[in-house]
């Protein structure tokens, strides 16, 4: 019994980090990851918090994951990546954020720069 209290317990600590992601709250997210939440926590969908933080436009969170090692290229179960999800959303500052963690624009199905061709943006890749 107690160990289904404690699956519960994970499941909601999990849904209310990724919430937290999702809202761009940076300075409650670093807190979890600080207090051993890992960076590159993943979900059903094989999205991070990382690609969820990108995907609703929070750079600065973008950034504190980065730096707390969340890796900025991993793909989700579509092999969709953080950036092309970024460029997709139009938020060149969350594109910014992934480039300077090392992200790179040719990964992923589609990559970000082919999403970058269709939305006429391949400006964000240059140096």
């Amino acid at each position: 019994m107690g160990d289904m209290d404690g699956d519960a317990e994970l499941e909601g600590l999990a849904t209310r980090v990724f919430d937290l992601a999702r809202t761009g709250d940076t300075d409650a997210l670093r807190a979890y990851v600080e207090a051993g939440v890992p960076a590159d926590l993943t979900n059903g969908k094989g999205d991070t918090l990382l690609m969820l933080a990108a995907y609703h436009g929070h750079a600065e969170t973008v950034r504190m994951l980065a730096e707390h090692g969340a890796d900025p290229g991993r793909a989700n179960d579509r092999g969709r990546t953080p950036l092309a999800c970024a460029v997709f959303k139009k938020e060149p500052d969350v594109v910014r954020a992934l480039l300077d963690a090392g992200a790179d624009p040719h990964a992923g199905r589609p990559s970000a720069m082919d999403t970058a061709r269709m939305f006429g943006v391949e400006d964000w890749f240059d140096a």
